[in-house]
């Protein structure tokens, strides 16, 4: 019997890169300067066979795989125009992405649920119809079965080898997620002085590839418990430095600035092309209730 040999892993070169980034609400659509941003972003990457994202907007234990057809859209969020809610976005399914993904984590006492008529919620698609405004490229969402960073990071080494099969893992929150110290009306560079301290913290604690201290964020960094009341939005960053934990060396800062006040600092690990251009800065109008 001739033994079947695995394929080998890509260089680093060809490899795909790692994202999380902060998706904003409904009204990023509307916001000038962070869609410009995504789509330059997107426009620089090497266009992904799949995407596999993990939103802060699905908890789920244990880990739980959503449609791999295409099916309605969450609308997680309330208190917004009409408008909002009659949003498209139908990227294909990703079954054979799926099945990778339960071959990678199912075991013993590891079940792999399943969610055939979960839609992408407002985390995966308001950011991907900025990046893939085609909805080409298949998608497969993920959720997140515990907020235990070290859990997800675990998590997230699990996943890393679809890198070397075409498929861009993004993990989607805030970099700060405080919803009460939301300043309606703020341009990109204002925010209180917690949002400020925490994202520079952030900013060099990855810099430095420092995983301790992130991984104890809320005890560590300034503000850490005023900048995440609750952690679902910063908890997709460890799904994304695990599966990008090859490349912590190679990451940088590809969107900053602040969006209502809240840090909007997202991250690639891995290759890359040089940054784009700045594009001219744009203020935040309120909607309605907020739902990000």
């Amino acid at each position: 019997m001739t033994a079947t040999v695995p394929p080998a892993p890509r260089p680093a070169a060809d490899r795909m890169p790692v994202l999380y980034l902060s998706h904003g609400a409904p009204p990023l659509a509307d916001d000038a300067l962070w869609t410009a941003q995504l789509a330059d972003w997107s426009a620089r990457l090497p266009r992904p066979k799949a995407v596999l994202i993990v939103s802060a907007h699905w908890e789920s234990a244990p880990v739980t795989l959503g449609a791999t057809r295409t099916v309605p859209l969450v609308y997680d969020f309330h208190g917004f125009p009409e408008h909002y809610y009659r949003v498209a976005y139908p990227a294909p399914g990703a079954p054979a992405l799926a099945a990778k993904v339960r071959a990678l984590l199912a075991g013993p006492g590891t079940p792999v649920h399943e969610a055939p008529d979960r839609g992408l919620d407002h985390g995966a698609y308001v950011p991907l119809a900025e990046m893939y405004p085609g909805a080409d490229v298949p998608v497969l969402q993920l959720s997140m079965p515990t907020l235990d960073p070290g859990e997800l990071l675990r998590l997230g080494r699990r996943l890393a080898p679809l890198r070397d099969e075409g498929v861009l893992i993004i993990g989607s929150g805030f970099f700060t997620h405080n919803l009460r110290g939301l300043m309606w009306g703020a341009g990109p560079d204002e925010a209180p002085s917690w949002s400020k301290e925490f994202d520079a913290w952030g900013g060099e604690a990855l810099e430095r590839a420092d995983l301790d201290a992130l991984l104890d964020f809320e005890h560590r960094a300034p503000a850490g418990r005023i900048a995440h009341p609750r952690t679902d939005h910063f908890a997709p960053l460890f799904v994304s430095l695990g599966a990008g934990e090859a490349d912590l060396g190679a990451q940088r800062t590809v969107v900053d600035g602040f969006w209502g006040g809240l840090a909007k600092r997202s991250v690639q690990f891995g290759r890359a092309g040089a940054p784009g251009p700045q594009v001219a800065g744009s203020t935040t109008t309120r909607p309605g209730a907020a739902g990000s």
